[in-house]
């Protein structure tokens, strides 16, 4: 191609720039009008940057790190620039799970360019990132519907790396490495985190009741328990108090027979019983917290009960004997 030529090619595409096709990343463009080829024709070329050089002729990357020198004469430019470093896409997925669950994830991509497959990643693909989304989309919308919410949440590692090794098989064709790929976060509906969070409050508060429960029995046990030995060591200090009152009245009443002569142990006995009726008319009358009792009392009722101890005792008597009585014939026949 002669000069002329060259020229009439500058300057039929001067209002033309060539830039990388990814809009979206203008720190990584390098607009070039042909009018600046005469100005500026030198370019630093870094590592982390993959340059495309554009000429009139075969396309040309911009080769090893440093400063390079272009021809505007020769008809070359700055084509457009791809950095090699790790770049980050999170996408927003709106989905249906097993159980009719609709639920947003986001996943967060990390891809680069593979230095050794450049020109592909630079001249096969239009918008990368939007060819991300759409594989993104197509895996996850077809693997979430076949599990439900709470498998969803155990095995969102499961979902992250089949989208991983779906993106990876299809991108790496186009120059990309996808790096990781990061389940950052699953979010179902209002309502049904607000469900959710009834049916786990439900849960506990059930599992609280049990253990209510459990206490509660466990302290109703313990009381009975608490009660029965009351109850007994009760019992056991009434049965101590009445044989020492045995044994005080047997040595009263033997030392009254033996001391006073003429008196038997049956006279003995009534005064006793007597003295202790007075004891707790005593008592009654001395407690201001009993309740009022009316007993018909007086002068001639001393008589009468005692009459009415003797006459029990001496019934007692005799229905014993009369036990023995029939006792004794029953062996008999």
């Amino acid at each position: 191609m002669t000069l002329l030529e060259v020229r009439s090619f500058l300057v039929e595409n001067r209002n033309c720039s060539l830039k990388f096709p990814n809009s979206q990343q203008k720190p990584n463009q390098i607009l070039v009008p042909d009018g600046q080829f005469l100005l500026w024709p030198f370019y630093l070329h870094r590592p982390s940057k993959h340059r495309h050089l554009g000429e009139v002729g075969p396309v040309r990357e911009a080769g090893r790190t440093g400063f390079h020198l272009l021809n505007p004469c020769a008809g070359q430019w700055v084509a457009g620039v791809l950095s090699t470093r790790i770049s980050s896409l999170d996408v927003r997925i709106e989905t249906k799970t097993k159980d009719n669950v609709f639920v947003q994830l986001v996943c967060s991509i990390q891809y680069r360019v593979v230095r050794e497959n450049a020109d592909d990643a630079f001249y096969e693909l239009q918008n990368p990132k939007e060819q991300i989304q759409a594989y993104v989309f197509d895996v996850v919308r077809a693997l979430v519907p076949r599990m439900t919410l709470d498998d969803l949440f155990e095995q969102k590692g499961e979902v992250a790396k089949a989208v991983l090794e779906e993106l990876e098989k299809v991108m790496r064709e186009y120059g990309y490495s996808i790096e990781h790929i990061l389940m950052v976060d699953i979010i179902p509906d209002a309502s049904v985190r607000k469900a959710m969070n009834e049916i786990n409050a439900a849960q506990r508060l059930q599992l609280a009741n049990v253990y209510k429960g459990e206490a509660e029995k466990v302290l109703q046990v313990k009381r009975a328990e608490a009660e029965a030995e009351a109850k007994y060591l009760g019992g056991v200090g009434v049965a101590r108090q009445r044989q020492a009152i045995t044994d005080g009245l047997r040595e009263n009443i033997l030392n009254f027979s033996g001391k006073v002569e003429g008196t038997s142990a049956k006279e003995v006995m009534d005064l006793i019983m007597i003295t202790q009726y007075f004891d707790t008319i005593k008592d009654l009358g001395n407690n201001s917290k009993n309740t009022t009792v009316f007993i018909p009392h007086g002068p001639g009722h001393v008589r009468d009960i005692g009459d009415q101890i003797r006459n029990g005792q001496l019934e007692a008597a005799s229905a014993q004997v009369m036990a023995s009585k029939y006792t004794l014939l029953f062996i008999r026949s």
